[in-house]
């Protein structure tokens, strides 16, 4: 079951835990848009341990990605779609990674209500 999150409880732990909690936030956030979309990519971990072993050159990527994803949920869903890809990559271009993760958690916070 998807559940929603506070957004700034997240970025709070994120924060105090110097980015651990953010990793699990990663993690989470991806498993939910793959459940959400109906389309099963890469998974939560996978996605950790290759943005890891390419020092975060793969989050960068991925951000784009999840952006395609939402988008994709949106629709299937049959609500007002946009596609944020565009934004989530230049974002992340300037390391606002937790921003990000903040949108991308709204817009499934969004989603679960709606549903």
């Amino acid at each position: 079951m998807i559940e929603e999150r506070n957004v700034g409880l997240a970025i709070f732990f994120s924060v105090i835990t110097c980015g651990i909690y953010s990793l699990y936030w990663l993690v989470k956030v991806t498993d939910e848009a793959n459940s959400l979309s109906g389309e099963m990519g890469t998974s939560g971990g996978m996605v950790l341990l290759l943005s890891i072993v390419t020092c975060g050159l793969y989050t960068i990527y991925w951000n784009y990605k999840m952006g395609k994803k939402l988008y994709m949920a949106q629709e299937r869903a049959g609500r007002h779609a946009s596609d944020n890809s565009v934004l989530y990559l230049i974002l992340s271009l300037f390391g606002l990674h937790i921003v990000v993760l903040a949108i991308i958690q709204s817009d499934i916070n969004d989603l679960v209500r709606y549903v």
